[in-house]
């Protein structure tokens, strides 16, 4: 029996959409079968025209009116763009957010990589510590929950175990001990971290593309405000890190991201504030353009 009208239809549908999504990209273990069993339910709803609250809260609407075939394609391309373009951007930004979490974790586990190379133990030691708080709530959080692009991955886990445990069993050696045997064992986590990016199609130029990016968003930042000082400020680190993207690839269009970069940069080196803000548009436009393909 129906009881709602075509704006609670298309309500319902956006609706169960968007659960949908959810439950595919942002959830893990019961909880995708219970959030996608809802939005199947309530786009069964809505395409009986029915809403159940309405018959809770004794809500009656009358002059519903005859579905019509503009009214039914409306409705359909509501629901298809929400999932569709939901998907699309959930996929991109999970993926986005696991390497962001892995990057932070991995600049301590870089320094300790360093340190214990170089055999400076109250450097290392502290690199060290920050590694195991920042490994341990990357594992915890990625047992837990895995993004869409790994939830097929059945070895995730396991390697995670591994390297959770190369990083506990140099502890000794990296306080006390010899800190060459630390240097050599901690190298062991690098081939583990790079597989796993690997086998669920991330490349290791996603990781140094999102590594930039955080570092470009600081020379934007100071570029849209027009902070000719603060755009000389951040550009050394800004091309230290294109630099590591360039290593991974250098075509065409990584090569329009540098002369974009070092083209804002010389307009603050002459002063020209005005044209800062359009540079940077330029700047953010192509590397969008190479992450949305590769990132």
């Amino acid at each position: 029996m129906k009881n709602e009208g075509f704006v609670e239809r298309g309500i319902q549908l956006t609706i169960s959409a968007t659960l949908l999504v959810l439950a595919l990209y942002w959830l893990s273990g019961m909880w995708i079968w219970v959030v996608g069993a809802l939005a199947m339910l309530i786009m069964l709803f809505a395409v009986m025209g029915f809403c159940p609250l309405y018959v809770l809260l004794k809500i009656k609407k009358t002059n519903l009116g005859q579905p019509t075939a503009l009214k039914v394609a409306v409705i359909v391309l509501i629901y298809l763009a929400v999932l569709i373009g939901g998907g699309y951007a959930s996929n991109f930004f999970s993926r986005k957010f696991f390497v962001e979490d892995f990057n932070a974790m991995n600049q301590y586990y870089k320094q300790a990589l360093f340190e214990t190379g170089q055999e400076h133990r109250p450097e290392a030691k502290q690199n060290y510590g920050a590694l195991v708080t920042g490994y341990a709530t990357f594992q915890q959080k990625y047992t837990r929950y895995q993004p869409y692009a790994l939830r097929g991955d059945g070895q995730l886990i396991v390697d995670l175990e591994k390297v959770a445990k190369i990083i506990a069993d140099t502890k000794q050696d990296v306080y006390v001990g010899d800190l060459k045997k630390a240097h050599l064992a901690l190298e062991q986590v690098r081939p583990l971290t790079q597989e796993i990016f690997k086998r669920n199609g991330f490349s290791l130029l996603a990781v140094s593309l999102v590594d930039f990016h955080d570092s470009m968003e600081k020379v934007l930042g100071v570029a849209n405000a027009k902070d000719v000082a603060g755009v000389l400020a951040a550009y050394p680190e800004a091309n230290d890190k294109l630099a590591a993207v360039e290593k991974e690839d250098n075509d065409a269009e990584i090569q329009a991201i540098r002369t974009n970069l070092e083209a804002l940069v010389q307009l603050a080196r002459d002063n020209q504030i005005e044209a800062l803000p359009a540079k940077a548009a330029e700047l953010k436009s192509s590397f969008v353009k190479v992450y949305l393909q590769r990132g």
